[in-house]
């Protein structure tokens, strides 16, 4: 008996799923993931602090507006009073590590650039290049060959 065929659209996810760029992608995305959490480590327990102390003593992650017009010590406060805020605090970092990350992708991808150009500089030819300059070559001595001598390279 032969097996069913499976439907087309499932051979061409299959296609899709196992091209290289889909699986560079989902390792970028991992990798991104992790990084992520690197990132917000280092606002919130480096550069946070080093704000603080360069502002005196401001906790960015602290540092909001409660719309009812009421003041609470902290968010977490205004959060559990159900309090709606305006987190300007969590916004800067926000806006920190979106610059520490793309500083760094900037870094990286000018890095693999680098990379890319020196590998395209030092690349070998390949056989068919080989081959056709193997080409131009025998019919350049050919070309170049005395009249009434042999047309054919020894």
């Amino acid at each position: 008996m032969l097996a069913p065929k499976a439907p087309s659209w499932m051979s061409e996810f299959r296609k899709f799923i196992m091209r290289g760029n889909v699986v560079d992608l989902a390792v970028g995305i991992i990798i991104g993931a992790a990084f992520t959490g690197v990132v917000s480590s280092l606002v919130k327990d480096v550069f946070n602090p080093l704000l603080g102390l360069a502002t005196g003593g401001v906790d960015f992650s602290n540092v909001f507006f409660a719309l009812n017009g009421q003041r609470y010590p902290n968010l977490a406060d205004a959060q559990k009073a159900g309090a709606p805020t305006l987190n300007f605090g969590l916004f800067i970092n926000a806006i920190i590590q979106f610059l520490i990350v793309s500083f760094t992708v900037f870094w990286v991808v000018k890095a693999l650039t680098k990379l890319n150009v020196r590998q395209d500089a030092v690349a070998l030819p390949t056989k068919s290049e080989t081959l056709l300059s193997e080409i131009r070559d025998l019919l350049q001595t050919r070309v170049e060959a005395p009249p009434g001598g042999t047309n054919h390279p020894e």
